[in-house]
Formats: structure tokens, sequence, C-alpha cells
């Protein structure tokens, strides 16, 4: 599965690589810069044919692809032959006019981003079921005391969140913030998540009565998203079970309603798994050889209206869960017509434009960027992660999910590119906007210079990244 996994990821993140590559491409035809070679993937050409100026390949490895223009290195030309001057042919990519060079730097990124709204457009037509929970929230300090923890046998000791000095209490629903309707918990963590540091107006429902509260959501070093202390509430209603799983070992079944484990009254899925865990750590403190442990539950269920128990029994070293998914809320999106479908897509898109753009500003808030920032491996792997995860319930519910994913990482993708650094698109334009305001081209040696800047600075990235994807991965 995890080769499966990993293919997907690379297939995903090559084509949003190629997009960005072809729009490169287009523009630089478009602008009347030569083209001398286009690639789709990597490494060493093993299918070529030149078609008039240009040369177009298929890489050995098809991941991505380039976009090789004329004259791209006749600053290297330079810098090795210690001129201060460049002299270029007009149909070369430092020959063109700053206006041209702009277009085709721009129309990278601008690719990635028309390809999240025609991706986003094509999910709203066709049409999407998503699974959601209520807005009905569980405090998290509710349960944090109640932990067990085996090495020590304590309690730990209560944190006060937002939450609880908002006055939230479990049950609570969340229908508004700051004004705007919240019907289920994606919207609710969506205000949350973006708005660290930051008063939040909440218009909740508790036994049938209206109030108003405001919490302050707090800065969550580890992901850079604001965060208050809550779980959000699901019943503990079986919505499927595994072949063979343990579960239906023990004779559940799917609408199955667990209201008791070990004769402690269960209430919602978080009362379960803190009630279930409990239980397996007083087992962990009650025996010396842990690896011979079968773990017994006994756990109560309504079906039907009758009340029936069962023992649900497993290896206390298995890496399997129980065998069973939780029922939850299917919100159906309908299919749209062409033209509001276009329009869903670009909202979408542009939403996600923001929200990454207002993300990246929280990187400097003081969050540790080993956990919040992703790297190529850890990207690859959730590509891969979710598409199979889709995959496992339905073929177009995989395609969806990889698609949706897939937009989202063409329009990091298109951020990133245009962030003002040193040999990425952005930087260019930067370069080339300076050209325009002084009025004549810039020295090539301080412009290699400027490159090789870059080329450490990204390298130092890719590796600070890849250091924090092994650190996420050996957790």
């Amino acid at each position: 599965m995890i080769f499966v996994k990993i293919a997907l990821g690379l297939l995903g993140l090559g084509i949003v690589v190629f997009i960005h590559e072809l729009g490169h491409f287009l523009a630089a035809r478009l602008v009347g810069i030569n083209v001398e070679a286009f690639s789709i993937g990597w490494g060493k050409p093993i299918l070529k044919k030149k078609i008039g100026k240009v040369e177009y390949r298929l890489g050995m490895f098809p991941i991505g692809g380039y976009c090789k223009m004329s004259g791209e290195h006749d600053y290297d030309k330079v810098w090795e032959d210690r001129k201060n001057n460049i002299l270029p042919e007009k149909w070369t990519f430092l020959g063109a006019t700053p206006i041209r060079r702009i277009i085709v730097s721009f129309a990278g990124p601008f690719f990635n981003f028309i390809f999240a709204i025609i991706v986003m457009s094509v999910v709203w037509g066709i049409g999407f079921e998503e699974d959601v929970l209520e807005n009905r929230i569980v405090l998290v300090s509710d349960y944090e005391s109640k932990i067990i923890h085996p090495e020590n046998n304590t309690d730990v000791q209560n944190k006060i969140y937002p939450a609880d000095k908002a006055g939230l209490m479990s049950g609570d629903r969340i229908i508004e913030i700051n004004g705007q309707k919240t019907a289920n918990h994606h919207e609710v963590q969506k205000y949350i998540a973006l708005n660290p540091e930051n008063t939040l107006e909440l218009k909740i429902e508790r036994n049938g009565e209206e109030k108003i509260l405001s919490v302050k959501p707090e800065l969550d070093k580890n992901t850079g998203a604001g965060i208050i202390g809550v779980y959000f509430w699901t019943d503990p209603v079986i919505g499927n079970i595994s072949p063979e799983g343990f579960a239906q070992t023990a004779g559940l079944n799917p609408n199955d309603r667990i209201i008791r484990v070990n004769e402690i009254p269960v209430y919602n899925t978080i009362d379960f798994n803190n009630t279930f865990r409990n239980f397996i750590a007083s087992q962990e403190l009650q025996n010396e050889h842990q690896e011979d442990i079968i773990i017994s539950v006994p756990v109560c269920f309504e079906r039907e209206g009758t009340e029936l128990c069962t023992l649900i029994k497993f290896p206390y070293k298995t890496e399997e869960g129980l065998g069973f998914r939780w029922s939850s809320i299917k919100h159906i999106n309908p299919s749209l017509s062409v033209g509001p479908a276009l329009l869903k897509g670009m909202e979408s898109s542009w939403e996600t434009l923001v929200y990454s753009i207002k993300g990246i500003s929280l990187l400097f808030s003081g969050v540790d960027p080993l956990k919040a920032v992703s790297g190529p491996v850890r990207i690859t792997y959730l590509v891969g992660d979710i598409a199979t995860e889709g995959f496992s319930e339905s073929f177009g519910t995989g395609l969806r999910d990889m698609a949706r994913f897939l937009a989202i990482i063409s329009i990091a993708l298109c951020i990133m590119n245009l962030l003002p650094l040193p040999i990425l698109d952005g930087g260019l334009i930067i370069l080339f906007i300076v050209e325009i305001i002084r009025r004549k081209p810039a020295n090539p040696r301080a412009i290699r210079i400027f490159q090789t800047t870059g080329i450490v600075i990204i390298c130092g990235l890719m590796l600070f990244a890849l250091f924090g994807d092994i650190m996420y991965f050996t957790q």
C-alpha cells in the first residue's frame, strides 16, 4: 500500500509541476522567445521529436517536466568569461524585453492557479458528497484530566483553553461566527484556524437557547493555526464495519449505538475513545508481559431499541484499528451547470489562495517551522494517502479527493513561486521590474550572484523541509 501511495503522490505532484512548466512554455511561444526543448518528465529522454524549433521530450522519470528557453543560462557564460555585459539575441529569454520576461515568469504560477480553478469547477460540475461533523462541540478540558498514564498512573493537570475562558460548554452548538452561519465543523474550523489571537464573536445554542460569547483562539505553534480547545461532537453510532475486523468478530453491526464501555456511559465518540484508552492503560498497569496481553473490552450497545453487550478482543501489540468507522453526516453538493460550477471553482480557488497567503504569514508568528512546513516527501505522501483513502471507498471518491487536494497543492506552488526570492519566478519578476525602473539591464555578474544566492537559499529551505518530513515520519 505504501508504494501505491508514493506512486499516486508522485503522479499528482508531477501533474502540478507539468502545468507550471506548460505555462512558461506557452507564454514563451506567445511573446516570441525561442524554446529549445519542452519535456514531460525529467532525466534522460527516452523519446524525443523535433517539431519546428522545439524538441519535445519524454523524460525517463515521468514526474513534472521542464521548459528550456534559448539564452536562459547566458549569465553562466558571462560569469565564466568574467564579462560585465551581455548582448543576447532578441529571440532569447534574456534578449527579450523585461515586460516579455515578466509575462513568461508569471505564466507558470498563473497556470497553476487556472489549473486549480478548472479542477475545482469540474468537481463542482460533477457534484460530490462529503462527510461532515456537527457544529456541536466537546471541550478538550473535560477529558484531559481523565486520561490515565500507564508509566506513572497519574492524571494530567487541566490546561485552561480559550473555550474554557469564553464560557463554552460541552454540547454547545456554534451556529454563527462573526455573523456568518456555521452549519458544520468545517465552517467552524475555518474561522478558528485562520484567526489566532483575534477575538471572534460566537452565537451558540445551548439547551434550546441562544447565547453570544467571545473567544480569542490561541496560536498552535505546531501547525500555525488557531485553536480554542474543542473537539467536535459525533454520536457513537457505527457507520461501517471492516470484514473480519475485531469489531465484526465481536458481533457489532452498522448503525449500532455504543452506550457503555466497561460499564461507563458513552454519549459521544470522545467518551468512547477516552474510556477505551483508559481501559487499555489499566490493563497495561496490571501486566508485566505486555506483548502477551489479549485485551477484552466490555462494550454495550443499542440495536433497534434493544440493549446488547459484547467483548471486543484484540492483541495489545496489534497495529490494526478496531475495524469500524463512526457514522458521519453526509453533505451532498449537487452537480452544477457550467456557469455556476465555474463561479464556484473560482470562489473555492480564490478562497484557498487567500487562506494560503494568510497561512504563510502565520509562519512569522512564532510557530515551529519543522512541524508546520511540509516538504516534498510529506506532500507526496499526503497526496497519495488522500487518494488511496478515497479510492478505498470508490473510484469516483478517490479521483475527487485527489483532484481537490491537487488544486490546493497547485495554488501552494503558485504562491511559493511568486515569493520574492532569487531564482524563483517572483524573484525574477522583481529583478525585471528593477530593470524597467533603471531603464537599463542589470549587471550580469550581479545577477549571477543573485541567482546563486537564491539556489543556496532554496536548497537550504528544501533541506530544512526534508528534515521536518523525516521528523514527521519518525515520530
